[in-house]
């Protein structure tokens, strides 16, 4: 009898959990040990222009800049041998790429995911466009220092 009460309850918060994702619109990204996505929401699809179906199964090098690749991974696979990632929490702004090539500038926060035995499963990723901020504030600094902005 407990175990069919702790079986509902765990699909009860898996579904939940599901709801949750599904409504959030930041990009909420789940990558394996091997970077290969596993979960990407609406909010990813919104933000990268990427459905579901296709970046399940596909590298996160989909969305990551081909000069930003070697960085990262460097990166990753620091954070996989140290078990958490090695920069300050919180997130940073950095560059990404659309389906459809474009380049957009992102305000990322990563964690590395740990099932409930305590081994690591892979990498969370949750950022938002920050491409119109980045713009603003990089207008506003030319503004201020007189330069003309480079096209």
């Amino acid at each position: 009898m407990n175990e069919r009460i702790e079986s509902k309850q765990e699909a009860d918060a898996a579904a939940d959990a599901e709801a949750i994702l599904s409504c959030m619109q930041e990009a909420v990204v789940y990558s394996d040990l091997k970077g290969i996505i596993r979960l990407w929401n609406k909010g990813a699809e919104h933000v990268f222009g990427f459905t579901a179906e296709e970046a399940v199964g596909q590298s996160v090098d989909i969305i990551i800049p081909e000069k930003l690749r070697k960085a990262h991974w460097a990166g990753f696979n620091k954070a996989v041998e140290h078990g958490d990632i090695l920069s300050a929490p919180g997130s940073r702004m950095t560059r990404a790429l659309k389906k459809n090539g474009d380049s957009l500038y992102v305000d990322m926060s990563f964690a590395m995911v740990r099932n409930r035995a305590g081994q690591m499963t892979g990498s969370l990723a949750v950022a938002r466009d920050a491409t119109a901020r980045f713009m603003a504030e990089r207008a506003a600094r030319v503004a201020a220092s007189g330069a003309t902005p480079a096209g």
